[in-house]
């Protein structure tokens, strides 16, 4: 009896997983790993020194950025484009829109979605740094920012911005600059500065 408990071989403890159990665990672990990988650029910002989450603009941002850029023509860059939808409507609108991101399903997301629309077919979407990105063939540029880094943007912009430059933020103003129009009310405020 003490043998036949200390024998690893008997039929009762061999267990051994069945085919369909095998194909669960793969597959669980699988998606496990896949949901991992396509969530760490969603996560990652939170760990750089200026956190930039993806929130999409609004309808009402929308509207104010397109009443901001009215009278306007010429390049357009929007930082931290997200999923392309102020560079897509700055498209419609006639200007060669641009649109700077560092998360990389962002950037695939939008150049595939500019793919399938006729009128954005000449927009681009670089997956950069910002703060290694030149703004200087830009005269229109865009913003969705955060509170934490609109002092260093507004040093970049001040240091590399043309003359009759029009920026427009969103969500957050500039520090030190005083806007020249301001759209809407609460999150939706759009600010409006010009670059002399």
């Amino acid at each position: 009896m003490e043998l036949e408990l200390l024998n690893t071989n008997s039929p009762q403890s061999s267990k051994k997983l069945s085919p369909v159990g095998k194909i669960l665990i793969y597959t669980t672990g699988g998606l496990a790993v896949g949901v991992s990988i396509i969530c760490i650029p969603f996560v990652s910002p939170a760990l750089r020194k200026v956190c930039l989450p993806y929130v999409p603009a609004t309808t009402e941002q929308l509207l104010g950025v397109t009443k901001a850029l009215a009278g306007r023509s010429g390049r357009l860059l929007d930082v931290g484009s997200g999923d392309g939808r102020i560079v897509f409507t700055a498209a419609r609108l006639g200007f060669k829109a641009d649109g700077v991101e560092l998360n990389p399903w962002l950037v695939y997301y939008s150049r595939i979605a500019a793919l399938f629309t006729p009128q954005c077919r000449n927009t681009n979407f670089y997956r950069k740094d910002l703060w290694k990105f030149s703004l200087k063939p830009y005269n229109n540029i865009v913003i969705f920012g955060v509170e934490q880094m609109m002092q260093e943007f507004e040093t970049k912009l001040v240091k590399e911005a043309n003359s009759d430059t029009t920026v427009v933020a969103c969500r957050f103003p500039l520090p030190n600059l005083v806007p020249v129009e301001t759209i809407g009310h609460g999150v939706d405020t759009v600010w409006k500065y010009e670059i002399k």
